[in-house]
């Protein structure tokens, strides 16, 4: 009996690790689901853009889109989630040109038409590339820049805008940290020992001097709404925090009443932040 439960025990230690090494190995593939084709455009809904090619500092060439906006103040600069490309996220650009809001989303590297492979520092860069790229070569004002980012997006958001300046950074269905989302998937395993990403939203916020706004679904699928509420813990002031419902991918649209209108009531109290109002962008 004594000899049976070593030997079962071998085995399910043996394919525990394996599952460890698997995982490991795979962790790229897991995070990063790039889609290479880019076969529709803002055109199709009627939107006239500008089709970017901006470099970053480690050399590669990124593809974006600048969407402006007739008599708009301010700028999305729209960091996009793991998954797909720059098309897939036509119907946020469209809410936001109706919005009266100028857009400018990137392809992070091995997305889209743009060069390279994915990876954690390469997202950053790639992030930073684009602030370089409205800030100097579009001549737009930081203070005219809303930083926006969902999902894995959002982490990249926030760390671009721990570093930089702008107008309000704006976080959609945001993960606290890679270890952590990374925990709820895999609670059997020791996934800080395997974590090759950190993404560490939750350390990135808390260095965020512009008012931020944290859009989070408590029926979010992927993501646990308690993030969400972590992270505008985490948050200085002023900030905000927007509940929606609706899955992970689609909470924008199934609550797209909401969605709207607390963008447009952010809007209209960045206006008149400019004048000292900052203290009633939490009202």
């Amino acid at each position: 009996m004594g000899s049976m439960l070593i030997s079962i025990f071998s085995v399910l230690f043996v394919t525990y690790c394996g599952m460890g090494i698997i995982l490991y190995i795979m962790q790229p593939i897991f995070l990063y689901c790039p889609v290479r084709e880019v076969l529709d455009t803002p055109d199709e809904l009627g939107m006239d853009f500008e089709d970017v090619v901006f470099k970053t500092d480690d050399g590669l060439h990124l593809n974006g889109w600048y969407i402006p906006a007739e008599n708009s103040q301010f700028t999305v600069l729209f960091c996009h989630g793991n998954g797909g490309n720059i098309m897939h996220r036509l119907d946020s650009i469209n809410i936001f040109y109706n919005l009266g809001l100028s857009c400018f989303i990137f392809d992070y590297r091995g997305y889209g038409s743009s060069e390279g492979k994915p990876g954690e520092d390469g997202t950053y860069l790639d992030a930073e590339a684009a602030y370089e790229w409205l800030t100097k070569e579009k001549k737009i004002s930081p203070n005219d820049i809303i930083i926006f980012g969902r999902s894995l997006g959002g982490s990249i958001a926030t760390q671009l805008a721990s570093k930089v300046q702008a107008r309000a950074l704006i976080i959609e269905s945001a993960f606290t940290s890679y270890v952590d989302i990374g925990r709820k998937f895999y609670p059997y395993m020791p996934v800080r020992w395997f974590a090759r990403f950190s993404y560490r939203t939750i350390d990135y916020i808390k260095d965020v001097h512009c008012p931020v706004m944290i859009i989070h679904s408590r029926n979010d699928d992927v993501v646990p709404f308690e993030f969400g509420s972590e992270l505008y813990e985490a948050a200085n002031e002023p900030k905000e925090f927007v509940e929606i419902s609706g899955s992970h991918n689609d909470g924008f649209l199934v609550s797209s009443e909401i969605y709207k209108k607390a963008w447009t009531k952010r809007l209209q109290l960045l206006k008149e932040s400019e004048s000292g109002a900052d203290r009633h962008w939490a009202s």
